[in-house]
């Protein structure tokens, strides 16, 4: 405009529509900022945006308001220094990998980890070089002597899926240290209510937020949480280039989710608790696989790692095996027959007619599971509606 008296055209005031600054008050929810792309006053502010993860916002790929405040929101759940959101937990933990290993870089894992988690560190191993030692997890000394030279990574999971071990992560974090080695823990399935990673050595945490952290399955995410500043840089400048970005919408949701996490999680434990108890007990079931039960091979680790509760999974074994197995997942009513899990509402599976189908009976032992093992994901209905349905399933497949 030439001067204050000049009006610009409709098509112009409709392109330039206000942006409405809140003053004298705040809003209690956080807000979404869904727009990608923020403007300065001169090129010098600008500049200075592009330097690291907390500058300017300026491009949505590379920060965002929202997406900032689920990445603290969490970071100080976990006692870390940083966050980083990504668009979905493999996109968090691809985000890590990638960052913080090269080609000839050696890994040492927990050998019961996520699927998808294996099939990438199969994939590095494969077109980059990088080497894979698989350990159980269970010693500490079998860790070290995993160990080598080029040992970058040790990456291990809270809870692992669907056997439930807990292994002594404040010792393995130990060895790993002691060797100048990364510890990265998948959280996930404990979820920062019931531990805290960082504070017992680990360097990186990650989360699938699709799990207890958005916990009403709307929401696909992750988060990766960092010991320290240096490590944050490290992966937040890979990360950006690799465009595995959260959305804002998407980290609204999660920090909408997260403000019941803690009530959540506390019906969680007590569901899966009541159910596995009851379970011990049923004749159609031959074995039950819960950290809070006082048989299981872990309890007293996890009762000391994990004093609030021990997750919202759990597992076990129908005695009349794979057929028994396949018939108990059709049969439920109350639950969904699903893959997922971490929302309110408790989904079953039987790796053995699903994910883990191509395997013989043999190959499921080796790989901790049975032909007759059913993961339940407890969700925070009432316990007696849920045994209502789980008892009803067990006598068609008993």
């Amino acid at each position: 405009m030439n001067s204050p008296h000049d009006v610009p055209h409709p098509e112009t005031r409709t392109v330039h529509t206000p942006v409405v600054e809140v003053t004298g008050s705040r809003p209690l929810g956080t807000p979404i900022y869904q727009g990608h792309i923020f403007a300065f006053e001169d090129s010098d502010a600008m500049a200075e945006a592009f330097g690291g993860p907390d500058g300017a916002f300026f491009y949505s790929r590379l920060g965002n308001p929202t997406v900032r405040a689920l990445e603290e929101a969490v970071a100080d759940l976990e006692g870390g220094v940083a966050g980083l959101a990504a668009a979905s937990g493999m996109g968090a933990i691809n985000s890590v990998l990638l960052a913080l290993l090269r080609s000839g870089d050696h890994v040492v894992a927990q050998s019961c980890l996520y699927g998808a988690t294996i099939a990438m560190l199969g994939d590095l191993a494969e077109r980059w070089g990088v080497e894979v030692t698989y350990v159980s997890g269970a010693d500490p000394e079998e860790v070290r002597a995993a160990l080598r030279p080029n040992t970058r990574l040790l990456y291990l999971e809270t809870i692992a899926n669907p056997t439930t071990q807990v292994v002594d992560l404040p010792a393995l974090f130990a060895v790993a240290k002691d060797a100048g080695v990364l510890s990265v823990v998948d959280n996930t399935f404990a979820s920062p209510i019931l531990y805290r990673p960082i504070a017992d050595g680990a360097d990186v945490v990650v989360h699938s937020a699709t799990k207890y952290l958005g916990g009403h399955s709307d929401v696909l995410g992750g988060v990766a949480v960092f010991a320290t500043e240096e490590l944050h840089r490290k992966v937040w400048h890979y990360a950006v280039e690799l465009g595995a970005s959260a959305d804002p919408f998407a980290a609204w949701l999660t920090l909408r989710g997260m403000q019941t996490l803690a009530l959540r999680m506390r019906r969680h434990c007590e569901n899966a608790l009541d159910l596995a108890t009851r379970l011990t007990d049923h004749p159609a079931v031959a074995s039950v696989r819960y950290p809070g039960l006082p048989d299981h091979p872990d309890h007293e680790l996890a009762s000391r790692l994990m004093p609030d509760g021990h997750g919202g999974v759990l597992s076990f074994d129908l005695a009349g095996g794979r057929e028994a197995g396949k018939v108990f997942a059709g049969a439920v009513r109350l639950a969904s027959l699903s893959a997922s899990l971490g929302t309110v509402k408790t989904y079953v599976m039987h790796p053995a007619s699903t994910s883990h189908r191509q395997l013989t009976d043999e190959q499921l032992r080796a790989a901790g599971i049975g032909a007759g093992t059913i993961r339940v994901t407890v969700g925070i209905e009432h316990p007696d509606d849920l045994w209502a349905d789980l008892d009803q399933a067990l006598r068609k497949a008993g």
